[in-house]
């Protein structure tokens, strides 16, 4: 009885042994930073995790690091994302019938929940006080692609993901622009 107790618990401590140096967790590679699309990848711009990915899924393994860093964002790369072998390589962004415009916001004017990705109806309302009739303000939906630190003078720089007829209309609206949030809940 000694026996068989001295042995099921030497089996249980090499189970144990075994069962924890097998780690199903793959390195792979992440985005540390926001990466616009046409960027080039800098070492610093990536982080390693530790996953355990599905079969369907394409990712880019922390030993090919080497070779990711110089290359390319064919599209806009996110914080904290994982890397997949498509998003790198020639540009593809903005896609076909759409373009990217950047837009000045100043403080106050846009909510500080803005992040890239998120929806935004953009609207341009003209100066008045000229002594003719008030012109229409120019209303464009959009999606936040990079946001740049404000400037000395309070000035945020905005990419902006529209519509080329929208982007069109925007760019050549003059007066003030506010950004406002729309909810992701469809």
């Amino acid at each position: 009885m000694v026996l068989g107790l001295v042995l099921a618990i030497a089996c249980s401590l090499l189970f144990a042994g075994t069962a924890l140096r097998t780690d199903p967790a793959t390195p792979v590679l992440a985005l540390a930073r926001d990466v616009g699309a046409g960027q080039t990848i800098r070492d610093r711009d990536l982080k390693v995790v530790r996953i355990v990915p599905g079969d369907a899924v394409q990712l880019v393994g922390e030993s090919q690091r080497e070779t990711v860093v110089g290359r390319t964002a064919a599209v806009p790369l996110v914080a904290g994302s994982l890397l997949s072998p498509g998003q790198m390589g020639g540009s593809a962004f903005p896609p076909v019938g759409q373009s990217v415009i950047a837009v000045g916001v100043k403080a106050g004017k846009a909510p500080a929940g803005m992040a890239v990705g998120s929806r935004v109806t953009v609207l341009v309302v003209p100066p008045t006080g000229n002594g003719s009739a008030p012109a229409q303000p120019v209303r464009a939906s959009a999606t936040v692609s990079a946001i740049e630190v404000p400037d000395a003078a309070g000035l945020t720089a905005v990419s902006l993901l529209l519509s080329s007829e929208a982007a069109l209309q925007v760019s050549v609206a003059s007066g003030d622009v506010s950004l406002i949030l729309q909810g992701s809940g469809g």
